[in-house]
């Protein structure tokens, strides 16, 4: 996750078969890992996301995050990305963030304890 500024201006209007196509799950962190070797200071994630299994992910949280209090943290992700290679670490899934007014990534979560793999509609 990257903290980035977009104008509205600058992005296309999508359309509801758009959103259609994103496949965004509930997932329970379950390990965190120092990512040493990522660009900026980033963390590796294993996150559950039930019938979908272990994913792996790579987050740009750590200014806000310590590693023990992601685990068992509910986040939303987006699973149907094609796999990105970062360094030498394959992140599978999307892990959402959005940035907070000093421009840190804050993890997007569940208001309240929801079902594991459960899908964003």
């Amino acid at each position: 996750m990257q903290s980035r500024q977009f104008k509205h201006d600058m992005i296309s209007m999508a359309t509801t078969e758009d959103f259609e196509k994103l496949d965004i799950r509930v997932g329970k962190i379950i390990a965190v890992d120092d990512f040493p070797e990522a660009k900026k200071p980033a963390y590796k994630l294993k996150i559950d996301l039930g019938d979908l299994g272990i994913k792996q992910s790579s987050v740009q949280i750590v200014d806000l995050c310590k590693k023990e209090e992601l685990i068992g943290k509910q986040v939303l992700c987006v699973t149907n990305f094609p796999p990105r290679k970062i360094a030498h670490f394959v992140s599978e899934v999307l892990t959402l963030g959005v940035p907070d007014e000093n421009g840190n990534v804050v993890p997007v979560v569940p208001e309240r304890k929801a079902r594991i793999g459960g899908r964003l509609f």
